[in-house]
């Protein structure tokens, strides 16, 4: 991992979790298809608006929405795995960065801002966009599915991710997501949440959730970083 390039005795240890389907990768529609087929393959025919609706969750509290207790009793762990082989086998290949991510990147680092992934998505997937990404370089820590019990929009995986980091408390942290569950596992964890509409939730799902401001994407944040809050002290 990178080395921070805060020191604490000098400065308030500040630290950016970036979530990335939907935030930094332009992933949401493979995902969302890669549910449907899996639910489809099990008897279970669900709308394509319905499930994208809910991509930004884990599988813990995706598959909820949609299966009773005694469903996800019989099939659930199946339907999850079902969607991990089909997702890798017609789509993650497909998935593209949105521009100027590692820009971006490189200009939080150079205001001392700590990085780390924060993804509900499992690790080989997060290992896989990290590459495509090109940041590996640029981050101090990373979280994904596989290192919590509950997924967004609860907050474990940026309590999680916010140890990892160098003296970074909560309310020096701010979350860069796309959507909704984004923010409230933001808030619940005690960050504060810069929201991006490039994953497709609207403006308004994400400041009810509790966004403090929005971007188009990362590109946009980058050439309006000046007016954004993270270009002020915490």
């Amino acid at each position: 991992m990178a080395m921070s390039l805060n020191p604490a005795s000098k400065t308030t240890p500040r630290g950016v979790l970036l979530d990335i389907d939907g935030t930094l990768v332009d992933s949401v529609d493979f995902h969302a298809f890669a549910w449907q087929r899996a639910f489809r393959e099990h008897g279970k025919h669900l709308t394509f608006a319905e499930i994208r609706s809910q991509i930004g969750k884990g599988a813990d509290t995706l598959l909820p929405v949609f299966l009773d207790e005694k469903e996800r009793a019989r099939c659930g762990d199946d339907i999850a795995k079902t969607r991990g082989r089909i997702f890798k086998k017609l789509y993650l290949d497909r998935v593209r960065p949105f521009p100027e991510v590692r820009a971006l990147c490189e200009r939080l680092r150079a205001d001392g801002w700590q990085l780390a992934l924060a993804s509900s998505g499992p690790a080989d997937e997060v290992a896989h966009h990290k590459k495509l990404l090109g940041i590996a370089d640029l981050l101090d820590a990373e979280t994904t599915a596989d290192d919590v019990e509950k997924s967004k929009p609860h907050p474990d995986i940026f309590e999680v991710a916010l140890k990892k980091l160098d003296g970074v408390a909560p309310e020096h942290a701010w979350v860069i997501g796309d959507t909704p569950y984004d923010a409230e596992a933001a808030r619940k964890a005690g960050a504060h949440c810069l929201g991006v509409l490039c994953g497709g939730f609207p403006e308004a799902d994400l400041r009810a959730a509790g966004a403090e401001a929005i971007f188009r994407d990362p590109a946009d944040l980058l050439t309006r970083y000046a007016e954004s809050p993270l270009a002020r002290p915490s």
